[in-house]
C-alpha cells in the first residue's frame, strides 16, 4: 500500500508542458493501462513510439506532477469491502512527518496523505482510507491507527462511503 503523500499540486495544469507525443500517451492511457502482459509495449505501438520513449516520457510527466501516480484501482465493493471510510485525524504538526508514513504503511490503509487544516471548522490534517467488510471491522482498524498515533492525535472521525464514485484520471479532449 502507499505511504503518506504531501499534497503538492499546481493551481492549474500547464498544457504548454505537453507536446504532441505526451498528449498521445495521455490519450492512450486515460481510460487505464492496457490489460496485457506488456502494457508499455502496447502504448508504444498505439502511439508510434518505442517502449523506452513511452516510459521516459511517463516518468517525466510524473516528475512534473502531470501524472500523479500509476497504480491499480480495485473496486473494493466487488471484493467484499462494504465499510470503506476516510479516517480524518488532527495530528500534531511536529510529528506528522513521522507518523503519517507509519499510518500509510499499514496494510489496510489504501492511501494516506496530509492536507492543510481549515480552522475553525475543519481541524483535520491527516487522511487515511480504510477498507473493511463491516463497520465493526472498520472501527477495529481505526482503533489500530488511534493506538499508533497515541497522544499526537487530538481528534478523529470516519467519513464512510455511501456510494461508489467512478475513479478516473486525467482526460484530454481529442
Amino acid at each position: 500500500m502507499s505511504s503518506m503523500q504531501k499534497i503538492k499540486r499546481p493551481e492549474t495544469a500547464d498544457n504548454t508542458l505537453l507536446d504532441d507525443n505526451d498528449r498521445k500517451i495521455i490519450q492512450a492511457t486515460q481510460a487505464g493501462l492496457p490489460l496485457v502482459s506488456r502494457p508499455y509495449d502496447a502504448i508504444a505501438q498505439q502511439t508510434g513510439m518505442d517502449t523506452e520513449e513511452v516510459m521516459r516520457r511517463m516518468r517525466n510527466m510524473q516528475s512534473l506532477g502531470i501524472i500523479r501516480r500509476i497504480a491499480a484501482v480495485p473496486n473494493h465493493y466487488s471484493l467484499g469491502f462494504k465499510a470503506n471510510g476516510m479516517t480524518v485525524w488532527d495530528v500534531r504538526d511536529d510529528v506528522i512527518d513521522e507518523l503519517g508514513p507509519a499510518v500509510g504503511a499499514l496494510e489496510f490503509v489504501s492511501h494516506c496523505y496530509q492536507r492543510p487544516r481549515s480552522l475553525p471548522d475543519w481541524p483535520y490534517n491527516l487522511f487515511a482510507m480504510v477498507h473493511a467488510h463491516t463497520r465493526e471491522e472498520a472501527r477495529s482498524l481505526v482503533a489500530i491507527i488511534e493506538d499508533l498515533l497515541g497522544d499526537a492525535n487530538r481528534a478523529c472521525d470516519v467519513l464512510y462511503s455511501t456510494r461508489i464514485l467512478k475513479k478516473t484520471g486525467m482526460r484530454l479532449l481529442s
